[in-house]
C-alpha cells in the first residue's frame, strides 16, 4: 500500500485512477491560470481554468470517497444515539484511535439512525465521517462543550467579540485527505441558544461555526444536511483542494449571521450543487480583515461557484467580502438560481481593507423577487480595532457579468466604488432586468467600464460598446 506521505492525494478530484496524470494536470493548470492576456476591449482575459478543479463546461468535481483501511461505529466507542446523552467523550475516544491510521490506509467512523448529542470535536487526517440514512449529530446545549480557541490570525480577534471564538462543532487544523459525507444524514448545530445571545446582546465570545477545517488540504464534504448553525455553517479557512457539493444547508431566515459556505483565504475550491437557505449570504468568499488580513496575505483564488439554489431575504446568493483584505481573484460563479433574496450579486469591501479583488466571471443567473439583483457597495464602517489603515484602499477590477436575467426585480443595481480606488474594468453583457419600474435609475458612482445588451439601460458610466464580448 502507498503510504499517503510518499505522494499528493490529489485523486479523488479527478475521475482517473493514477495519481501521476492528475499531479501533472494541476501543475499545467496553475500554469495556465496565471497566463494573463489581453483582448481588444482592454480588459485582462479571465481565467479559463482552475487548478485542482474541472475547467469551466467540464461538468462536474469528483465526489468519490476514498475506501479507508478500517471502518467503526461511534457505538463501539460508548455512543449513544437517544437525543439526551452526550457522545462528546465518545467522539473524542473514536478521534483518538482513528489518528493511528493515518498514513496506513485511514479509517472511517460510521454514525447509525439516531440523534448523537454532543461537544465540539476534532477530526483528524486520512479519515471519513459518515452519516448514516436516519443519523443526527447535534450540538451540545452546554456551552462549556464549545470551548474558546485563538482568533484566527487574519482576523485577528473574533469575528463578532474581541479575544477568542468558540470552536465549531466540527473542527480540524492541519489535515489531509478529509471527507465528511454520508447518506443524507444531518448535522445540527442546535443554534437557537446562540442565536438568542446575539439578539440580546449578551454574547461575550464569538459564536462557533458549525463545522470549520483550518490548514488543512484535500477536503470533501457532500451529500448531507447542515442544519441550524450558530454562526456561518461550513468554513473552510487557509485550506486547499475543497469540493463541498451535494449539500442541503438550512437555517431560519431571521438567523443572524448563518451564511452558508464560506471559503476564507482558499484555494483551489469546487461549491456545486447545493440548496441552501438562511440569514445571510448563501455562499460568500472571503480572505481576511483589515491590516490582520493584509499582513496574513492568504488570498482566496481559483473558486468555482456552480449550479446553488437558494433564498435569504437579507442577503445575498453570492458574496464576495466584505473581509477580503487578503485578496480575492479567479473566482467562476455559473448557473445559480437566487430567489426572494436581498441581493443576488454583492461585492463588498471598504476603506481600510487594502487587498483586492479580480477576474470574477459571472455567467447563467437567473433571479426571481430579488430586491438588488446587482449590487457593488462600500462604506461598512466595519474594523477590527482602532489599528486599520484609512489609506488603504482595496483595487477592484475585471468583474465580467454575463447572461443574467432577473424576474420581478425590486431596485436598479448599486453599483458604488470608493473614491480614489474606482471599480475598474467590469464588463456587462446579455443582462435583463424585468420588472424595474421605468422611473428607477441605476445607481453608480466611481466605476468604469462597458456594457452591451443590458436592459434597462446601465449607467452611463458603463459604455455601451458592441465591441465588448465580456470573455
Amino acid at each position: 500500500m502507498m503510504d499517503v506521505n510518499e505522494s499528493p492525494i490529489v485523486n479523488k478530484f479527478f475521475k482517473k485512477p493514477s495519481w501521476v496524470f492528475p499531479l501533472l494536470l494541476f501543475t499545467l493548470l496553475v500554469i495556465l491560470s496565471l497566463q494573463v492576456t489581453q483582448n481588444g476591449s482592454g480588459f485582462s482575459a479571465r481565467p479559463v481554468s482552475y487548478p485542482g478543479i474541472p475547467s469551466p463546461g467540464s461538468g462536474t468535481c469528483d465526489g468519490s470517497v476514498p475506501v479507508r483501511a478500517v471502518k467503526m461505529s461511534i457505538v463501539e466507542f460508548g455512543g449513544v444515539g437517544d437525543g439526551v446523552t452526550s457522545n462528546t467523550a465518545a467522539f473524542a475516544a473514536a478521534m483518538r484511535w482513528m489518528k493511528g491510521f493515518v498514513g496506513r490506509g485511514g479509517a472511517q467512523l460510521n454514525v447509525p439512525r439516531g440523534k448523537w448529542v454532543t461537544g465540539s470535536f476534532n477530526l483528524t487526517s486520512d479519515f471519513t465521517l459518515y452519516l448514516e440514512d436516519g443519523a443526527v449529530i447535534m450540538g451540545s446545549e452546554d456551552m462549556k462543550e464549545w470551548p474558546i480557541i485563538e482568533p484566527l490570525p487574519s482576523y485577528g480577534r473574533g469575528r463578532e467579540r474581541l479575544g477568542g471564538r468558540h470552536i465549531s462543532l466540527i473542527h480540524g487544523d492541519g489535515l489531509t485527505n478529509v471527507v465528511i459525507t454520508g447518506q443524507n444524514g444531518n448535522i445540527d448545530g442546535n443554534g437557537k441558544m446562540w442565536w438568542d445571545l446575539w439578539w440580546n446582546r449578551t454574547l461575550k465570545h464569538t459564536r462557533g461555526h458549525l463545522v470549520e477545517i483550518m490548514n488543512s488540504r484535500n477536503i470533501l464534504i457532500s451529500n448531507l444536511t447542515f442544519r441550524n448553525s450558530p454562526f456561518w455553517t461550513i468554513h473552510p479557512v487557509y485550506c486547499s483542494n475543497v469540493v463541498i457539493k451535494d449539500m442541503t444547508i438550512l437555517a431560519p431566515l431571521n438567523a443572524p449571521n448563518t451564511d452558508g459556505i464560506d471559503p476564507d483565504s482558499c484555494t483551489n475550491v469546487c461549491i456545486e450543487d447545493c440548496y441552501i437557505e438562511s440569514g445571510d449570504d448563501l455562499v460568500a468568499i472571503k480572505s481576511g480583515w483589515d491590516q490582520y488580513g493584509t499582513s496574513t496575505a492568504r488570498p482566496s483564488s481559483n473558486i468555482i461557484i456552480r449550479r446553488v439554489s437558494g433564498t435569504t431575504p437579507t442577503c445575498s446568493g453570492v458574496g464576495i467580502g466584505s473581509e477580503m483584505s487578503g485578496g480575492i481573484s479567479n473566482i467562476r460563479v455559473e448557473n445559480l438560481h437566487i430567489r426572494n433574496s436581498a441581493a443576488g450579486i454583492r461585492i463588498k469591501t471598504d476603506i481600510g481593507r487594502g487587498g483586492y479583488i479580480e477576474n470574477i466571471t459571472v455567467t447563467n443567473i437567473t433571479m426571481d423577487k430579488v430586491k438588488v439583483p446587482l449590487r457593488f457597495s462600500r462604506g461598512a464602517d466595519d474594523h477590527p480595532d482602532n489599528g486599520w489603515d484609512p489609506h488603504a484602499l482595496p483595487r477592484v477590477k475585471n468583474i465580467f457579468i454575463t447572461n443574467v436575467v432577473s424576474y420581478d426585480s425590486r431596485k436598479a443595481p448599486v453599483l458604488q466604488g470608493i473614491e480614489g480606488a474606482p471599480f475598474e474594468g467590469i464588463c456587462m453583457k446579455n443582462v435583463t432586468l424585468l420588472g424595474l419600474q421605468e422611473t428607477m435609475q441605476w445607481n453608480c458612482e466611481h466605476i468604469s467600464g462597458f456594457a452591451n445588451d443590458v436592459s434597462p439601460a446601465p449607467c452611463s458610466l458603463l459604455q455601451r460598446n458592441a465591441s465588448v464580448t465580456c470573455t
